[in-house]
């Protein structure tokens, strides 16, 4: 390995919210939701579709003020979630198309989520202008999170790197809606300013991160 094809891979580690080891423990417990669904022969697509209308439902609840349901029926899509890729895994049977269809009503479901928490908003707060705003550049951010990587993907360049990856930023919309349903709707306000700054901050990393990844590898292009 040349010396910028050692930098390129010391440079894709990155660091999040959440450690690599506390998301390994996490994928250990979802072997008997594997297994399950195995066992009543759900594909990983299928599996993906029933995530997403239960992240549907529980956009929902949130916005009807039903916040405690809303955040306990999101913990159990976010599991799903995370089964469909372990299933393909588990069966052999990752495709193209399953990967695209993952990614792409992953977004969705943080789209829908997320006008559910703007209706709520806008029921509930007596001058929802500045949350709004929040949650707006909140699901912009996201959005640009996840488009820097699949761009970068394209480009042969890795961008898993940034501070709010798709899973840090469930864990914390479910903890705000959380909050909020026991009564501390500031709680909930306050994530979502976290998010928008966390987001905004997540795509200036991994535009820095694939700048530095593509001039590492400028000298191997060169070379060859």
């Amino acid at each position: 390995m040349s010396a910028s094809r050692q930098q390129t891979h010391d440079l894709d580690r990155g660091s999040s919210i959440l450690s690599a080891r506390l998301k390994e423990n996490g994928r250990a417990l979802l072997a008997p939701a594997v297994r399950l669904a195995i066992a009543l022969r759900l594909t990983p697509n299928t599996v993906t579709v029933i995530g997403l209308l239960i992240t549907i439902v529980a956009a929902l609840l949130v916005a009807n003020g039903w916040l405690l349901a809303g955040a306990a029926l999101l913990t159990a899509g976010s599991l799903l979630d995370a089964v469909d890729g372990a299933l393909a895994r588990a069966q052999g049977s990752g495709t193209a198309f399953g990967g695209f269809l993952d990614s792409t009503l992953d977004r969705s479901g943080e789209a829908i989520l997320y006008i559910g928490i703007g209706a709520w908003l806008l029921a509930t707060q007596p001058d929802p202008t500045w949350p709004m705003i929040a949650l707006m550049i909140a699901l912009a951010g996201s959005f640009l999170v996840s488009y820097s990587h699949a761009r970068a993907q394209g480009m042969g360049l890795t961008a898993d790197v940034g501070l709010a990856p798709r899973t840090e930023r469930l864990v914390l919309v479910i903890a705000g809606i959380a909050l909020a349903g026991f009564g501390f709707a500031p709680g909930l306000i306050g994530v979502i300013a976290i998010l928008a700054a966390l987001t905004v901050a997540t795509v200036i990393q991994r535009i820095w991160h694939v700048w530095r990844l593509s001039q590492a590898a400028a000298p191997d292009l060169k070379e060859n």
